[in-house]
């Protein structure tokens, strides 16, 4: 399996521990040079040490071009990813890292924008705020977390011109100070867009809240950075045939379609293998997925016409394949 990786190589310039359990890095090209250029939702692949590829959102403004910076938020269930950055990654090492994707971008037409950042889904939100901020537009920005001493970045927002714009809201604190999902987004407006990332509960809670107040799906962005663990569960063995071939390859119980192809020589670039990054997706022509992502809108699970195979399986006997 691949990782996709541009084979950018950067060094990192600074670490900052910017909250319990967070630290930021900061990315500088190792040749000294500027590095691509990416817009406001962005995120990097980072080649992990130890061998693992995971995802990391920008955090700072898209108008620098100097360096990229990213936060990690130590999982005590890490895989290796987290635990990698935090326990072996020093000032002055090099990593390498793909150019800038955007699976989360700003709709650039909204009259009004509500960000929504839950713990560490704090840095894609934090890069728009900037962006928003930088051209004038109308937004709102709520951050949400356990504690003041789990905010990450919580003095760089104090000090921003858009501070005013920001409210906190701790798990912890004062019952006046939480915040009131119903409330909030029980009048949705025309022209209003609503940025959600942080954890998958607090996603979900937003999402559905949103919905239930007539929030439509153009006015929903959201970014997950994590399948729910029972989501990667297997199942019952099923098939997948080749379109181009016709080959045919059996997907095992508890065997992903990645890996099944994969043994049978057939390669499928992937990187975060969670369902999340979209980097897998895969078209189908005959067959219904069962879907396991986190990638994917209602609407386009429910046009059954792609999947993610590194994470979804099958509710037909067979699927076939777009490869």
């Amino acid at each position: 399996m691949t990782s996709g990786l541009g084979g950018l190589k950067v060094r990192v310039a600074a670490r900052h521990d910017e909250a319990v359990d967070i630290c930021s890095f900061e990315l500088v090209r190792a040749n000294g040079g500027p590095l691509p250029a990416f817009s406001a939702g962005s995120h990097i692949d980072v080649a992990v040490p130890g061998g693992l590829t995971r995802q990391y959102s920008l955090c700072n403004a898209p108008n620098e071009s100097h360096r990229y910076q990213i936060s990690v938020l130590r999982d005590p269930k890490s895989r290796g990813g987290s635990a990698g950055m935090h326990e072996r990654v020093r000032i002055g090492d090099e990593l390498t890292i793909s150019k800038p994707k955007n699976n989360f971008p700003l709709a650039h037409e909204a009259r009004h924008s509500l960000l929504l950042a839950g713990g560490i889904g704090v840095m894609p939100i934090l890069c728009m705020a900037e962006r928003l901020a930088a051209t004038g537009a109308s937004f709102d920005m709520r951050y949400c977390t356990r504690s003041r001493a789990r905010t990450a970045f919580a003095e760089r927002i104090a000090q921003a011109r858009y501070a005013p714009r920001v409210q906190f809201h701790f798990d912890d604190g004062d019952h006046d100070q939480k915040l009131d999902l119903a409330a909030l987004l029980a009048r949705p407006e025309a022209g209003t867009h609503l940025y959600v990332c942080g954890p998958k509960g607090f996603m979900d809670a937003v999402l559905s809240t949103a919905r239930e107040a007539g929030w439509t799906d153009e006015q929903l962005h959201y970014e997950f950075f994590a399948a729910d663990a029972r989501e990667m569960a297997g199942g019952e063995r099923f098939e997948v045939e080749i379109a181009s071939s016709g080959q045919v390859v059996v997907v095992g119980k508890d065997e992903s379609v990645v890996a099944a192809l994969a043994k049978a020589g057939i390669r499928i670039e992937t990187s975060c293998e969670q369902g999340v990054c979209g980097t897998c997706l895969t078209r189908v022509l005959t067959g219904e997925p069962e879907h396991f992502d986190a990638y994917l809108t209602p609407d386009e699970r429910a046009a059954n016409d792609q999947f993610l195979p590194c994470c979804s399986r099958s509710k037909s006997a067979r699927l076939v394949l777009d490869l």
